[in-house]
Formats: C-alpha cells, sequence, structure tokens
C-alpha cells in the first residue's frame, strides 16, 4: 500500500512540477491533478483488465499486471483453484458413493417431500421396472401399482417393511421383494427394496424338508408302534410273532436307510471338497457295485437267488478316478439301485462307463415306467417323488438322487436324466475327463 502511495505522489508532483514548469501558479496545480488522475486511469485500466479475465471464469494465465493488482490476481485465482480441487474432490467422492449404490443388490430410490422420484439405482430400476431417466419427478405410486406398497406408502409410520411382487423377467419366474421406506433431510425419503424371493425359497424347503422328514419318519413309527402293542398285548403263536418281528425289522430298516440318508446329505453339504489326490480304482470299485445290485435283484424276486431282472454290466474300463471313494460310491449306487427298484420284474438294466469328448460318463439305462418330462426337472430335489404310493412299497427316501446330485457337483460333475414314458429311462453321472488319471502301475 505505501508503495501505490508513493506511486500516486510521484504523479502528482510529476505533474504539479510540469506546471510549474509551463505557466506555474495555477497550472501546477492543475498538473497536479492530471497526474493524479492519469494513475487513476492507469489503476481503473488494470483493474478492468482483471475483471474481464475473472468474467471469462479466470482461465488460461491472467493479464500482465504490476504491483498490487497483480498480487490481487494472484491470490484470487490460487484460491479459485483450492475451491476447485475441493469442489472436484466432493464430486469424486459423490460418484464413488454413487457407484457403490449402484453396484449393491438392493434397491435403493430418493423420493422428495411428495414422493417423487428423484434418483435410483440399477437395482431399483430392476426390482420396480423404473426407467432411471424417463420416470424421475414420477410419483412412487403411480409407478409401483401394488395394492400392499400403495396402503404401505399412505401410512404414516414405516417401522417395519412390507412384501410385494417385484417386475419378473418371464412370466412363470415371481419375484417377492422387501420394501421399506427411510425419512431423511427436509421430507425426503429413502426406499430400499430387496429381492428375498431365494430366501422365501429356502424357508418353504426348509418347511418342506421338516414336513418331509416327519412323515417319513412318522410311518414306520406307527406301524413299529401297532406291531409292538399287538405282541405285548396278544398270546400269539411263535410262527405270528417271527412274522411280526420281520415286518417290524423291515420298517427299522427303513427309518435306519432314512437316518443314513439324511446324514450323508447333511455330510455333503457342510464338509469340505473332496481330497484332490485320492484315487479310486474303477474296476474293483464297480464290482461290489455289480453285486450289490444282483443281490438287490434277487430280493425283489420270488426266489431271493437269482436276480430278478436282466443285468447287463459293461466291461468296466481300467481307469483310476480323481475323488472321494466313498461319495462315488453312494452316487453310483443310488442310481443303480433305483433303478432295480423301480423297474418291473424282468425288465432289463444297463450299466456302462464311457469317455465322451471332455466327459466320463457313468450311464444306467431301465426300461422301467418312464417319467413325464414335467418331472425331470425335480427329480433331484429332497423328497421329491414321482408316484408316492409306489416308493414307499419300494422303499425309498426320496434322497438318493439328491444326494447323487450333491456328489457329482462336488466332483465338478452334473446329474443328467433323460426319459420316455412307456420306454424307460437312462440316469448320468458325468464327471469332468480330468478326473481321470493314468494308473500308478502303467
Amino acid at each position: 500500500m505505501f508503495i501505490y502511495l508513493s506511486a500516486f505522489l510521484f504523479w502528482s508532483l510529476l505533474g504539479a512540477g510540469m506546471g510549474w514548469f509551463v505557466d506555474g501558479g495555477w497550472t501546477s496545480a492543475l498538473g497536479a491533478w492530471l497526474g493524479g488522475l492519469w494513475w487513476a486511469l492507469l489503476q481503473l485500466g488494470r483493474a478492468h483488465r482483471l475483471e474481464a479475465w475473472f468474467r471469462q471464469g479466470a482461465a488460461g494465465e491472467p493479464p500482465r499486471l504490476r504491483g498490487l493488482w497483480r498480487e490481487v490476481s494472484d491470490r484470487i485465482r490460487r484460491v479459485l483453484r483450492l475451491r476447485e480441487r475441493e469442489v472436484q474432490t466432493h464430486v469424486e467422492r459423490l460418484q464413488r458413493f454413487l457407484d457403490a449404490i449402484q453396484a449393491s443388490p438392493n434397491g435403493v430410490t430418493l423420493l422428495n417431500g411428495e414422493g417423487r422420484i428423484e434418483w435410483c439405482n440399477s437395482a431399483a430400476s430392476q426390482h420396480l421396472g423404473l426407467h432411471p431417466e424417463r420416470d424421475l419427478g414420477q410419483h412412487v405410486v403411480h409407478l409401483v401399482r401394488d395394492p400392499a406398497f400403495s396402503r404401505y406408502f399412505q401410512q404414516e409410520q414405516h417401522d417395519n417393511e412390507v412384501q410385494m411382487d417385484g417386475r419378473s423377467p418371464s412370466i412363470s419366474q415371481r419375484v417377492r421383494l422387501s420394501a421399506q421406506l427411510y425419512p431423511y433431510g427436509a421430507g425426503q425419503q429413502l426406499l430400499l427394496t430387496r429381492d428375498i424371493t431365494a430366501l422365501l425359497q429356502a424357508e418353504a424347503m426348509r418347511r418342506d424338508f421338516v414336513a418331509n422328514v416327519s412323515h417319513e419318519i412318522r410311518t414306520p413309527l406307527a406301524v413299529l408302534a401297532g406291531f409292538v402293542e399287538t405282541l405285548q398285548s396278544l398270546p400269539l403263536p411263535p410262527e405270528q410273532q417271527q412274522q411280526y418281528l420281520d415286518l417290524m425289522a423291515v420298517q427299522a430298516g427303513r427309518m435306519q436307510t432314512l437316518v443314513n440318508d439324511l446324514l450323508t446329505l447333511s455330510q455333503l453339504e457342510g464338509s469340505p471338497p473332496p481330497n484332490p489326490t485320492e484315487q479310486v480304482s474303477l474296476q474293483p470299485f464297480m464290482a461290489q457295485i455289480e453285486a450289490d445290485a444282483r443281490a438287490l435283484s434277487a430280493l425283489q424276486g420270488k426266489d431271493a437267488i437269482s436276480p430278478a431282472h436282466e443285468l447287463v454290466f459293461a466291461p468296466v474300463p481300467d481307469w483310476n478316478l480323481l475323488g472321494s471313494r466313498a461319495e462315488l460310491h453312494s452316487a453310483v449306487s443310488n442310481l443303480v439301485s433305483n433303478a432295480v427298484r423301480y423297474t418291473p420284474l424282468g425288465g432289463r438294466i444297463e450299466v456302462g462307463w464311457r469317455e465322451q469328448g471332455d466327459e466320463l460318463v457313468m450311464a444306467v439305462r431301465d426300461t422301467g415306467p418312464g417319467i413325464a418330462p414335467e418331472h425331470l426337472p425335480r427329480l433331484s430335489e429332497r423328497f421329491y417323488r414321482v408316484d408316492h404310493s409306489r416308493s414307499r412299497e419300494t422303499g425309498g427316501t426320496g434322497l438318493g438322487l439328491a444326494i447323487t446330485k450333491h456328489v457329482a457337483q462336488r466332483h465338478g460333475g452334473a446329474l443328467r436324466i433323460e426319459s420316455q414314458l412307456g420306454v424307460g429311462s437312462t440316469f448320468m453321472l458325468v464327471l469332468p475327463s480330468s478326473r481321470h488319471v493314468q494308473r500308478k502301475d502303467d
């Protein structure tokens, strides 16, 4: 500031001196006034250039000024740059926040005080069928036309969530949503939606599982209780007592099989993957499967000695398989025993292994009654049965195919089923060819 006062005095004195030199007297005063005016006009010109630079957004290099105006322009520019960096930082943080909300599986919709949509993420767009741009400013109740949601929205308190139908990608697939409103800001609301379809399905499966287990155990228990009461209350001859004891043993075995299958399924679902180094020699493995199948078939017949079916086991390849012997035995024996149980006496059952492209396929083909196409997708569900009465007659638990499917998946494979009514069925345990390893003695 002292420099600027000195400059003003310099120009004034210079003007006064020039006036005195020209005419003296009043001319000296006029010269002093003109000198000060010149200095003031010079500063106004610099201020105008600085103002024009600010009017253009302070872009580019500042005008070439001197003295105080140069310092002022530099300081203002530094402040503007600092503000720009702060604004850019806030913008980046906001964008990261919005990206995080976009990546959330939950739907997020922002509503103003009137219930009109201000913003929604992609999950909310899928859940509620909203367009993230076209539907901005629309009232949410006009777009989400669910009676349960409309009633919920009109409530004064939204402490609890509401369940409603969501937009489904297909007619056959039903989507269920959980929605809840949260107030924030100045009368604004956050609508949070969650897809609870899988959760509800899991809960329904749990209820069905408990009901099925209870039913499967209740039936043999009722039979056992009836026989025990008969033996306790009636004096029966030894032959009839033995007959009742044999029937009781059958029901006890049925419950034991159910418990064993439940334990096997629980172990498969909760245990780590199979040991990657364990090897199973296929030929002795299948020899045991064949012996068990022939014994089971004989039990189905009248003499309990010769198999009641035409069992054809193809020559077994000299392979070693990487996998759990116990799990593979459970899977393969389930497929073979099911074929024996559900194929009529005298029917033909073929069992064999083959390498097909990059897959190893163990196929069990039977000449049973076949299965209708609508049942095929659900055969591997727990306790799912095509014919409940026939399953009880054959002693099945309804868990065999579920166990086989889990074993196949744990070994990187799959369970495939082909069937035709009146012709028969083919059940295939498919494993990746990488499970086939060279024998150690090769």
